[in-house]
């Protein structure tokens, strides 16, 4: 049953060094802040999961908390590069990281398994790729009615699985509503999970279109206001693209996220 708790002592009980953790978000309600608190508490040797790394896991990658990411794209949307992750991959900095892509299908169909409780996923979608030669967890198996050949990806249950929605109740319950992405398989399939929301009331009033996360599925719920900034949450905020641009000068240079690191996340508290 979901625990109620400050995001600092969630990420506290949650995540652990070496741990395999999701920060999940589709453009819209991507967990910074639960991102931020993870460097904070200094955390080592992750392993990041997530279909589209944009700059809070540049921020991670760069604060030295990572040292594999799985994932499919990675990018600032709209501006770039990620000069952190391009840092860490070309010059081991701060330490080296260890990569394993997948595309889009392959990532939502791992999670996809890994909340129904099977093995592993089959896709087409590596049909003509060349990601199967770089990426071993990809393998070819034939279909046993038709002979298809199809592609097969592991089921992927991280240790721990974060995402940011907009409500839960006091019991709590989540609601999440907008484009949601993978948020409700990450939680189904993580043996542990913390969902930050906008903010904590009596009642989920019913939304069209909402996703309702029962208590039973979620470890523990965190009222952070705004903590999905500078994305986008539907009905609370709007997407902050100065934010996203201004990223650009501070992830290229090492001094320059040195100093935002500290002045933006080590030095505030959660």
């Amino acid at each position: 049953m979901a625990r109620i708790q400050s995001l600092q002592e969630a990420v506290a009980e949650l995540v652990h060094d070496g741990d395999t953790v999701a920060l999940e978000g589709f453009t819209h309600l991507i967990p910074v802040a639960a991102g931020h608190e993870i460097i904070r508490q200094r955390r080592r040797g992750l392993t990041l999961c997530r279909m589209t790394p944009d700059i809070v896991y540049d921020q991670l990658i760069g604060a030295g908390c990572a040292s594999r990411l799985v994932f499919s794209w990675g990018g600032n949307p709209g501006v770039g590069s990620l000069h952190r992750f391009r840092d860490a991959i070309q010059n081991s900095w701060p330490v080296p990281l260890e990569i394993e892509e997948h595309s889009h299908a392959g990532m939502a169909n791992r999670y996809v398994a890994g909340a129904s409780g099977l093995p592993f996923a089959v896709l087409r979608g590596y049909t003509g790729t060349d990601l199967p030669e770089h990426t071993d967890s990809i393998k070819p198996v034939e279909c046993p009615f038709t002979g298809e050949r199809l592609a097969a990806v592991p089921a992927l249950n991280p240790d721990v699985g974060i995402i940011h929605a907009q409500r839960a109740d006091r019991s709590g319950n989540v609601q999440l509503w907008g484009i949601t992405g993978v948020q409700k398989e990450t939680v189904l399939a993580s043996r542990r999970s913390l969902v930050t929301v906008e903010e904590i009331v009596d009642e989920l009033e019913p939304r069209p279109g909402a996703i309702v996360l029962p208590q039973w599925a979620i470890t523990a719920v965190a009222e952070v206001p705004g903590g999905a900034h500078p994305s986008y949450a539907q009905g609370y905020s709007e997407r902050d693209n100065a934010y996203y641009r201004g990223w650009d000068p501070i992830g290229r240079d090492r001094e320059a996220f040195g100093r935002w690191l500290t002045t933006e996340v080590l030095e505030r508290s959660a």
